[in-house]
């Protein structure tokens, strides 16, 4: 930082300052815990020579601390793959079911969120489409925060709800499902070349409540990449021109992921990103009735308190998850 010439390049000097905070991600804290755990040797030394209950009592608490802070940063050893630091789109989308599938991806929608409020992370809704009766038809969800990608990774695939059904007036059970897609954010350091004449772009009136707040102009973009068959949209602004700067991001965040998993499959020769979104594909299971329960089948992990999860309590299913399959991308 300290070279001739390094701050008249303002590209290159967030890159470097980026990388540069990233690792003092780690050694801070590492340098942290090292200075507490000499502390507490020199306090189990001064015990065992004299005891003291409230200076022991003073040390467990340290203790614990220090547990808990080798623990997230072991956690923190597991995003270790090149995209874990980037920001997250998440993408959710109803499987068959009508109003019942779209109420429970309206739900998902309100987890994530939750999840990422608790983590202190940016969102930003960039697409929601409304269901008819209830519910979404689909959303995009920007998340900024340091390594959002890294944990919410873990939430890829197929989330299933089971419960008495608001919508069914015989109040009977309806089992449910939702796919939950997950993209790192691409920067603008990483090249991804796109051609105008791959993309068509559709124009339409964003949908949302009545009143004056209903566009009375084609502001909302679509973007089909003809190519590859992706497809994104935005309505977040009332300036066309905005939604769709927003709505390339949102492409150019979905081709990387798109050039990932072909180098994946190249290698594995196998398409395990998605699945279809219904029985026997399901990541998760949310049970309302008649018990409560949410199961994730990849890790075994249950938890009881329904509400908590559906409040955003995650981190227990992230971190199992990492802890399983992040070792062993890391060994």
């Amino acid at each position: 930082m300290a070279s001739p010439g390094f701050w008249e390049r303002p590209d290159d000097a967030r890159e470097v300052i980026a990388d540069a905070n990233r690792l003092k991600g780690w050694v801070e804290p590492w340098n942290r815990l090292s200075r507490k755990s000499s502390d507490l040797e020199e306090i189990a030394q001064l015990l065992r020579e004299e005891s003291d209950e409230g200076l022991e009592a003073e040390w467990l608490r340290e203790l614990e601390s220090l547990e808990r802070g080798l623990e997230e940063l072991e956690l923190k050893t597991m995003l270790q793959g090149e995209e874990d630091h980037r920001d997250a789109l998440l993408t959710i989308q109803p499987g068959a079911g009508g109003t019942e599938s779209q109420d429970w991806a309206e739900m998902l929608v309100r987890m994530y969120t939750r999840w990422a409020e608790r983590h202190g992370y940016d969102v930003s809704v960039l697409d929601l489409q409304p269901g008819e009766e209830a519910g979404i038809k689909g959303a995009a969800l920007e998340i900024k925060g340091e390594a959002a990608y890294g944990f919410l990774k873990a939430e890829k695939g197929v989330h299933r709800l089971v419960r008495i059904s608001p919508f069914d007036s015989q109040a009977r059970r309806h089992t449910s499902f939702a796919s939950v897609f997950v993209y790192p954010i691409v920067d603008d350091a990483i090249e991804i070349e796109i051609d105008e004449g791959d993309l068509r772009v559709d124009t339409y009136r964003a949908s949302g409540a009545g009143g004056q707040h209903i566009n009375k102009t084609d502001s909302a973009v679509r973007i089909t990449h003809t190519p590859t068959g992706i497809v994104v949209s935005c309505q977040q602004e009332r300036s066309q021109h905005k939604n769709r700067s927003t709505a390339m991001k949102m492409l150019r965040a979905a081709l990387y992921e798109h050039e990932l998993e072909q180098r994946e499959a190249e290698r594995q020769k196998v398409e395990a990103t998605k699945t279809e979104i219904g029985w026997g594909n399901q990541i998760r299971s949310y049970v309302f009735q008649p018990y409560t329960m949410v199961n994730d089948h990849r890790t075994e992990l249950k938890e009881s308190d329904v509400r908590s999860v559906m409040d955003g309590d995650l981190d227990p299913f992230i971190e199992a998850y990492l802890k399983k399959f992040g070792a062993q991308s890391v060994a």
